[in-house]
């Protein structure tokens, strides 16, 4: 994983200068993490748990100290499920978010990725709210090799997700990818057409597989945090893909979501390409970073 130079440099510039786990050392690491966007909860509590394993197992090595830390982040990650479910013929995953996180972009990238692992994908462009949304949606499908369904800009998104069921049984899909509007302007707006959506897979396509995945750009920080409850509160996640990883110090958010709400992270945007969306691996990550 090449991505994350960032947050890289900063924590070697910490061990760099490394010569015992001082109180100085963790005071220091607390404002790294920190700096990192763990959230102050989250970094004050990792180091208080590093403070007393260094105490108890009595560690002086440096790398004895990083291995620890990095144990101790992965525990921190490992609140449910990484992997996505398609256990049923179709499956459902369902993409939330606000504008500009990367929504369409992400279904396109997971489009792909399904369709290399021989699976007949459909995107369902129930965005009809954003100018220009279903045609982006559909050179993505195009890139991807993946079917869409679609109407026309101001479309009801029920009525676009139940065509894209009734397609996706009629014709042997596997996955169906469901792009969601990203302007609701509150809570009570959100919750009832994500209920709306909710009830229409109940009905079209009982029992089967589903997945409600948040995505949220990494460069936010401590705002995809509060945008992250937020959704949880009225969706009911299962997962988050985290975008824009590339290159942002602002990566440690990952952490901070996972302990804070306990939903896993699921997928990773680590660049622009169409195969730049990887499974999120939560000790490939911390070891990528320490």
């Amino acid at each position: 994983m090449g991505f994350f130079n960032k947050l890289k440099k900063i924590t070697t510039n910490l061990f760099s200068g490394f010569t015992e786990a001082d109180e100085a050392f963790f005071e220091e690491l607390e404002e790294t993490l920190i700096l990192a966007d763990l959230g102050m909860d989250t970094a004050l509590e990792a180091v208080e748990q590093l403070r007393q394993r260094v105490r108890k197992e009595k560690l002086h090595d440096q790398e004895e100290v990083k291995a620890a830390l990095r144990d101790i982040l992965v525990e921190e990650m490992s609140v449910g499920d990484t992997a996505l479910d398609t256990s049923t013929k179709p499956a459902v995953v369902l993409f939330i978010g606000v504008n500009g996180v990367g929504k369409t972009t992400s279904i396109g990238k997971l489009g792909s990725q399904l369709k290399s692992e021989g699976k007949r994908v459909l995107f369902c462009a129930a965005d009809t709210f954003r100018a220009a949304a279903a045609d982006q949606l559909e050179i993505w499908a195009e890139r991807a090799g993946c079917e869409i369904v679609r109407q026309h800009e101001g479309a009801d998104p029920g009525a676009v997700l139940f065509d894209a069921l009734q397609a996706a049984k009629a014709r042997g899909v596997d996955v169906v990818l469901c792009d969601t509007a990203g302007r609701l302007h509150n809570k009570a707006n959100l919750m009832a057409e994500l209920s709306k959506l909710s009830k229409i897979i109940d009905r079209e396509c009982p029992g089967c597989a589903r997945e409600t995945l948040l995505v949220l750009d990494a460069t936010t920080g401590q705002n995809g945090l509060i945008q992250a409850r937020t959704f949880k509160e009225t969706a009911g996640l299962t997962g988050i893909v985290l975008t824009k990883l590339d290159g942002t110090a602002k990566g440690g958010i990952v952490v901070a979501i996972a302990k804070e709400l306990g939903v896993p992270v699921k997928f990773a945007g680590v660049g622009e390409g169409i195969d730049d969306l990887r499974p999120f691996d939560a000790r490939s990550y911390v070891e990528a970073i320490i």
